[in-house]
């Protein structure tokens, strides 16, 4: 039978990369989760308040909504500060994954009819645009 090459991959990392990986790929699937959240406030919102302002309003709930689900699996033990001060800075952190991200989403359907038509679309490209930036600023800043 052949060995599983996620087993494989993973012996040959060092704990720390392993470590990182694993962060990763739970902070991925938060992200994930945080991008259909992001889409249904966005809908939800956008006819009344316009697109703007509804991607403005999504960000910081689901911003909150992320740190929480990431202070306790992805990061669990880590950053023992006061939780609301790590909020803040979680948030304040993660300003340079929403310059990337809603800048995106902003320009996208500002320029592009079709993504000004699916939201959805200029959504993802923006999760995209500040995944890593926001992982890693989270990782080194927030949650050390």
């Amino acid at each position: 039978m052949p060995a599983d090459p996620i087993a494989l991959a993973t012996r040959r990392l060092s704990p720390a990369h392993a470590l990182l990986a694993r962060q990763f790929g739970q902070f991925a699937v938060i992200g994930a989760f945080g991008f259909l959240w992001d889409t249904a406030i966005v809908y939800a919102s956008a006819p009344l308040v316009g697109p703007y302002v509804a991607g403005v309003i999504s960000f910081v709930i689901v911003g909150t909504i992320n740190w929480l689900a990431n202070r306790f699996w992805t990061y669990r033990g880590l950053g023992h500060d006061a939780m609301h001060r790590q909020l803040v800075r979680f948030l304040i952190t993660n300003a340079v994954g929403f310059v990337l991200n809603r800048g995106t989403y902003f320009a996208l359907i500002a320029t592009q009819p079709l993504f000004h038509q699916h939201l959805v679309l200029a959504i993802a490209a923006g999760a995209g645009a500040g995944m890593f930036v926001n992982f890693f600023l989270s990782r080194w800043l927030v949650f050390r």
